[in-house]
Parts: C-alpha cells; structure tokens; sequence
C-alpha cells in the first residue's frame, strides 16, 4: 500500500484566516498520525517499525512573516508563530521557508544577513531559510500538495 505524503504550502500572512486554518490541519493530521501509530506500535512485535506518513511544510510569499521573530501579536490574537514551533519541535517537524520571499519581507538568517550585508537576523527559532528546488524536491516525492 503506498502511502501518500500530504505537502502543506503555506502562502498566507499569518493574520489571514487560511494561515490559521493551515495549522489547524497540520496539527490534526500528525495527532491522527501519531495516534494511528502508537496503536499499530502495540499490535505488532517490538522488532517491526511502524510507517508513518510523514507531513512536508513550505512557508512561501505572504507566509514568509510566520517566520519573522519580531513579529508583535496582540494578546487578543493566536501566536501562530510559536504554535507552529510547538507543533514542529513536539513532531519533529522541518519548518521550511522560501528564502528569498523571506528575505524580501524582511526575515533573515544569519547567513543572508552576512550574504547582502544586513544588520542582524530574525528568523524564528525551527523555521530555515531554503531556495525554491527544496519544494521542487519536497513535490518530486509522492505527494498530495494542499495549498492554503
């Protein structure tokens, strides 16, 4: 049986409603996954190992911001920046984002920001700057690409 890998691209600015609803999903589908796993974990021998579909995630365009460490978010609104760290460090999670639509919002790593002479760096802690062939990649693989 194969399995099919979903791929989330994320294109939203966090205050859009879809940003949200893109966690939401994220946070279902690897709660299932894990559940599903751990139940099949105690139906077979400690020898075996258990597949488990795995979930890609690329931040491109407006979702870029989900990135930026500074981002301010008033107390009345989620931290979706930190909820996907949550959700990335408990499942192991790689938070990849596109890096030059990072950049051109104004979120960079260390390393881009020693590249094109900038003051300092923002990215998020668990979110990576990655080029455009990372998704081109992550899309070769069987996957089911949902886009919010």
């Amino acid at each position: 049986m194969t399995t099919v890998t979903p791929l989330l691209l994320i294109t939203k600015d966090p205050s859009h409603p879809l940003a949200e609803l893109a966690l939401r999903y994220a946070r279902a589908f690897v709660e299932q996954a894990a559940e599903v796993n751990t139940s099949n974990q105690t139906q077979i021998s400690d020898n075996s190992e258990v597949a488990c579909t795995p979930l890609k995630l690329f931040f491109y365009a407006d979702a870029a911001h989900m990135a930026n460490r500074l981002r301010w978010q008033s107390a009345d609104q989620a931290n979706l920046t930190q909820q996907w760290q949550a959700l990335a460090q408990r499942y192991k999670l790689p938070l990849a984002v596109c890096v030059s639509t990072a950049l051109s919002r104004g979120v960079s790593d260390s390393d881009n920001s020693a590249r094109h002479q900038l003051q300092g760096d923002n990215v998020a802690q668990g979110f990576d700057l990655v080029g455009l062939s990372d998704l081109a990649m992550m899309m070769q693989s069987d996957c089911r690409l949902i886009q919010f």
